[in-house]
């Protein structure tokens, strides 16, 4: 006779039996994968550089009086003296120490930038909204108005109503730039409005009895925020440099200390005649490092928005910009 057999049943339940020992054995060899952590901070890199360049002068404005207590106005008979261990990076004409002026300074420049920044990204939603969502005679009224202020040379206009505004200050200077810095950004919220107000969910929302600021803010906005983020980074760096350059042209409070009067008196004090080269480059640096955190934000920004640049260099994403002036494609278009 033949012996029992050990298991008797069809292959089906003879398989489903092996098959947990299959497992455990799997499972011993292999280690147990890792749950990935979450993180605050986006996964781009140049995202990531941007965030901790801006993070640190925000740190340095948030921090600033507590850190250092000389006065950046103090006079002292140290005059022009180049950096070293009692002030690490120089004086002025009249002794002023300059660290503390430009860390000190840091606040207002910082400040003032944001703000004029978000003022001017706050304007530009509105009127980019309205006007491509209302369409009709609303849509021409402030077509006309973006495409005139597009129009106007910026910055002269700004210098131009910065000289003939008789208060002046940094809140002068941030309106100034906010009159003359919305179009451009408006615009471009204007033509993506355009292209979505007749989407389906636009028309459900309309259909089911929205208001129109509930449409514009809570069904629209919320797919144009990569762009509006990427304009508000642009514009911060915009106001920046222009604010700094009028407050040098003596067009602000010469009393106020940041970034812009210290190139003022760096000018007028002939700095540059006399060598102090560490008067001006300490604020030149300042605002040259804050602006390249301001753009590598803007593109890992892009970046996010449109996966496809990842893969692209700055080299190219500039020749795609500039391929119209590619020789073979003039010929071909000639």
């Amino acid at each position: 006779m033949k012996e029992p057999a050990a298991f008797q049943g069809s292959p089906r339940e003879e398989s489903q039996a092996v098959a947990p020992t299959g497992l455990q054995a799997n499972s011993e060899t292999t280690p147990p994968r890792r749950e990935k952590r979450r993180s605050f901070l986006p996964a781009n890199g140049k995202a990531r550089a941007g965030l901790g360049i801006i993070g640190f002068f925000v740190l340095i404005a948030l921090i600033g009086p507590l850190a250092v207590h000389t006065d950046p106005n103090a006079f002292s008979n140290d005059i022009l003296m180049p950096p070293s261990g009692t002030h690490w990076l120089g004086t002025t004409q009249t002794g002023q120490d300059v660290f503390a002026q430009v860390w000190l300074g840091t606040r207002n420049s910082v400040f003032w930038g944001f703000l004029t920044g978000l003022i001017v990204t706050a304007i530009s939603v509105v009127v980019g909204l309205v006007a491509g969502y209302m369409g009709g005679i609303v849509d021409d009224v402030l077509s006309f108005l973006i495409n005139v202020f597009l129009v106007l040379p910026g910055f002269p206009l700004a210098v131009l109503l910065a000289a003939y505004v008789p208060v002046k200050g940094p809140l002068t200077v941030a309106l100034v730039i906010t009159i003359t810095s919305w179009a451009f950004q408006a615009r471009v919220l204007r033509s993506q409005t355009l292209s979505m107000r007749h989407r389906d969910f636009v028309e459900a929302a309309r259909s089911s009895g929205e208001s129109l600021w509930r449409i514009l803010f809570f069904e629209i906005f919320p797919n144009e925020v990569a762009i509006v983020a990427a304009g508000f980074v642009g514009t911060a760096i915009y106001v920046i440099l222009t604010a700094a350059s009028l407050e040098f042209l003596g067009l602000g409070d010469a009393t106020t200390v940041d970034w812009g009067t210290m190139f003022y008196w760096a000018g007028n004090n002939d700095a540059l005649l006399l060598g102090a080269w560490w008067w001006f480059l300490a604020p030149g640096l300042c605002i040259a490092v804050l602006g390249a955190g301001l753009a590598l934000l803007n593109f890992g920004i892009d970046e996010i928005a449109n996966p496809r640049l990842k893969n692209e260099t700055v080299i190219k994403r500039l020749a795609s910009r500039w391929s119209f002036l590619n020789p073979r494609k003039l010929l071909r278009a000639s």
